[in-house]
Formats: structure tokens, C-alpha cells, sequence
């Protein structure tokens, strides 16, 4: 027999007080924290932060860390829209950048030292020349000394070559040796740092600029009797020595904290040594003969 209309109404009203009971035991649905990392930016921090990835995604299976390059402002441009977690940067922020975060997220932004480098000249190995001291660098990357035998070298006309301006390397190189002077017209842009070490590996002629961590087998130069030595870079001897860093909009949460929290781990700074920069901690016993 066909239940009535009262009948009906009540069976109603029972499921629903049901499913509000579940509701209630189950307590607030909750958002699933997002289980990856997103990070971009410096080309010369590129080969690091792979490797930091790929540790921390050993020791967290089921998080996925992907990594990009592009260039330090690239990095910050990516974090201004959103687009990524963490920047990876080889210069602190500009006042440029820190303007454009506080006026999309209401942030300064941070930064978090993550190791050190030194900004390295690089010559061919059969380029004679060993040692420039700052105001005669100065002068080659400005195109007002044009032949290396000005500097001791061999006769031969100098080939300059530099990173874009979206690169952090470029901008630091501009104010610490240039006294932010414009490079000579005349240099070769390149795109990356592994773009400068072969040219300069294919050019007996050639100049160029990048992190410690790369161009073992070129000629490293000295800078006013200083060489780029981790020793040296990290008592601050060295006068291009400086900071790499992790940027983001605001003090990381979740995954990214986590993962700069790995970076400043003890296996997070043995990787740091292990490609070629120098780690924020007390120096290796054998780092002096390095």
C-alpha cells in the first residue's frame, strides 16, 4: 500500500537529519594541502635546486618538486603572478621588485640565504693573464681596454661576453665591478652561464662572468691577488663573493616551508658543496685545498 503524504514527509525529514549527523561527526571538510613545490628563477642556481628537488623528493615520495630556470627576475616575476612558490635568486630583491610584490600581495616579500658563491672570471687556459685587479676588470668589461697585452696578455683583441639583464649574475656583476657603468656595446649576450663557459672554452680571446659551481677546467682569475677559493669566498677575501637565495612572497607554509627547511639541513648544505658553491656552515676540513 502506497505510504500517505505524512508518511512520505516524515521519511523525508529522517534522511536529512541523517546526513546532517554524518555532517556533524565528520566535523569541517578540509582543503587537501597541495603536495608539490614550485620553484624557478636563477640559471646559475639551476643544477643546485635540481639536486636539492631531487633529495627532497626522495625523502617525501609522494610530493613533486618541479624546478625551472629563466633568470633571478624571471624567478620574481613568476612569484608577483603567482606562478610560483619560491624563486631562486643570485642578488637579494630590488627595490623594484619588493615594490611590485607589496603592491599585488601586500608583502615585502622574504629571502632566505640558502649559500654562498663567488661571481667568478673566466679565461681560457691559454690566455696568459691570471690576475686583474678590479678598476683594470672595469675597464675590459666597459670596452675601454681592448687588447689583453694592456693587461699582460698576449696580443690579441678582447671578446667580452655577459648574461642578460634578467639575470641576476649580470645585475650583480654591473654594480660590483662596473660600478653600474653599461657593459661595452660591443660584448656577446649569452643566455645562460654554460653558454659564457663554452665560448670562453672555444675563444683564447674571450672574457666572461659566472658562479663558482661551473668551468672547472677553465682559467679562474684572481681579482686584485684574490682567487674565487671557497676559503676565500667565504671570509669575504674574495670581492665578488656573495649570497645565493630562496625568495617568496611571504614566510613559507606547508610543503615550501618544508623544503627550505631540507635547504638548511645538514644533507641540504653537503649538496650545496657537492656542486660547487660554498655552504653557509663551518668549511669542510679540505675545503683550503680546493
Amino acid at each position: 500500500m502506497a505510504p500517505s503524504a505524512r508518511e512520505a514527509l516524515l521519511w523525508q525529514l529522517t534522511g536529512i537529519a541523517m546526513v546532517a549527523a554524518i555532517l556533524v561527526s565528520c566535523g569541517p571538510t578540509r582543503v587537501p594541502e597541495p603536495r608539490f613545490v614550485r620553484i624557478t628563477g636563477s640559471d646559475t642556481m639551476l643544477v643546485l635546486a635540481r639536486r636539492w628537488a631531487e633529495a627532497f623528493m626522495s625523502q617525501n615520495p609522494s610530493i613533486v618538486v618541479h624546478v625551472g630556470g629563466g633568470g633571478t627576475g624571471a624567478g620574481v616575476v613568476a612569484l608577483v603572478d603567482s606562478r610560483a612558490d619560491l624563486a631562486t635568486g643570485s642578488r637579494p630583491l630590488l627595490p623594484s621588485e619588493v615594490q611590485r610584490l607589496n603592491e599585488r600581495h601586500a608583502s615585502l616579500g622574504v629571502s632566505f640565504r640558502c649559500a654562498r658563491d663567488g661571481v667568478s672570471v673566466y679565461l681560457n687556459p691559454a690566455n696568459v693573464v691570471r690576475d686583474i685587479d678590479l678598476p683594470h676588470l672595469k675597464e675590459l668589461f666597459a670596452g675601454r681596454i681592448v687588447n689583453w697585452r694592456e693587461v699582460g696578455g698576449l696580443d690579441a683583441r678582447v671578446q667580452v661576453l655577459r648574461r642578460p639583464p634578467n639575470s641576476g649574475t649580470h645585475q650583480l656583476f654591473r654594480e660590483l665591478v662596473l660600478d653600474e657603468e653599461d657593459y661595452t656595446p660591443e660584448a656577446t649576450i649569452l643566455p645562460t652561464t654554460s653558454a659564457v663557459v663554452d665560448a670562453v672554452r672555444h675563444d683564447p680571446a674571450a672574457v666572461g662572468y659566472g658562479g663558482l659551481a661551473f668551468a672547472p677546467d677553465l682559467a679562474r682569475c684572481a681579482v686584485g691577488g684574490r682567487p674565487p677559493t671557497p676559503a676565500n669566498v667565504r671570509n669575504g677575501a674574495y670581492p665578488l663573493a656573495r649570497y645565493l637565495f630562496l625568495h617568496a612572497v611571504r614566510r613559507p607554509r606547508g610543503w615550501p616551508r618544508r623544503f627550505v627547511d631540507f635547504v638548511f639541513s645538514d644533507e641540504g648544505q653537503r649538496i650545496v658543496e657537492e656542486v660547487g658553491f660554498v655552504s653557509l656552515w663551518e668549511a669542510s676540513p679540505d675545503e683550503a685545498d680546493r
